[in-house]
């Protein structure tokens, strides 16, 4: 078992669980992810690890509730405790050892961004945060980020910092130049967008993709996305990928296979907490289990 040892607000469904889970938290690297599963029946659930402290053993899982199984996570409350805790996985961000490289984070997908802008600015690499959000309360970790560089933070409605999308304020950073890297995590779109925009530049540009994902291991296949015209694995291979050789477009039709299971799964979840039915015998462990691989498709937007 893995004790919630805190929990914190970072935007209105984006929650932040600091756990204890000790032999992760001394080896883990940036880009590497677990497997969560809260407790018997329950679904598999990739999430980033977006910080750890090897001293307390606790690392801290940052969870956008969007789902049932998200939700049943975000409900947790420090005392409670996550059955099991599988990592680290993936494998770890290609680093560059110096020059200038530029994090850009939309939304949740900011936390994933975090440890990597930590680990070049550890290197002494100059470091500039791009980071995004509809409005001023979905922009997460900008303190955070701001120990490691300069910040430039955009929101789409102009309640706060740069009016407009994270790829004009990047365009703004490339046209400067001295742009060596940049790491790209947000929404599909979002990474497609800022891939398209640095291929002229001819900057190196990482995304991290949030595939279809059940075992994390690579035995289920299910997280299958196309690299150069070559089936790859997120899981095993990535989960981050050089954006300018993603397909985008198969990445997004296989993570709308199951939205509708998942959107299902998510009302008898809402249906049940607030009473309007109370399913027993078979409708209760469907009610209280998620559906297995249909919801883990959709689950697996949680690492982003």
């Amino acid at each position: 078992m893995h004790p919630i040892v805190s929990k914190s607000q970072l935007s209105p469904n984006v929650t932040r669980l600091v756990v204890e889970a000790a032999r992760i938290a001394e080896i883990r690297r940036p880009g590497q992810f677990v497997i969560v599963r809260l407790g018997p029946g329950a679904e598999r659930i990739p999430l980033t690890i977006a910080d750890a402290d090897p001293v307390t053993g606790t690392v801290s899982l940052v969870i956008q509730s969007v789902g049932k199984s998200t939700g049943d996570l975000v409900d947790l409350a420090p005392g409670d405790a996550i059955q099991d805790i599988a990592g680290p996985l993936g494998s770890p961000t290609e680093l560059i050892e110096a020059g200038h490289a530029v994090c850009v984070g939309g939304g949740v997908g900011t936390a994933v961004v975090y440890p990597i802008a930590q680990e070049l600015h550890r290197r002494g690499v100059r470091v500039t945060s791009v980071i995004g959000g509809r409005s001023r309360e979905w922009v997460i970790l900008e303190d955070q980020l701001r120990e490691t560089g300069e910040v430039v933070t955009c929101t789409d409605d102009g309640s706060y910092g740069r009016h407009g999308f994270v790829t004009d304020a990047l365009r703004d950073v490339l046209d400067a130049g001295g742009v060596d890297a940049v790491y790209a995590v947000g929404p599909v779109p979002m990474m497609r967008a800022v891939s398209e925009l640095t291929r002229p530049y001819g900057v190196s540009t990482t995304v991290s993709l949030n595939a279809i994902m059940v075992d994390g291991t690579g035995m289920c296949g299910g997280c299958r996305v196309s690299i150069g015209g070559e089936t790859r694995y997120a899981c095993v291979d990535g989960p981050e990928f050089d954006g300018h050789q993603v397909d985008f477009k198969m990445l997004s039709d296989r993570l709308a296979t199951y939205r509708t299971f998942e959107q299902e799964a998510l009302e008898r979840r809402d249906a049940c907490k607030i009473g309007l039915r109370k399913p027993t015998g078979a409708a209760a462990t469907e009610a209280s289990a998620a559906p297995t691989a249909a919801e883990a498709a959709v689950g697996s937007e949680t690492v982003r």
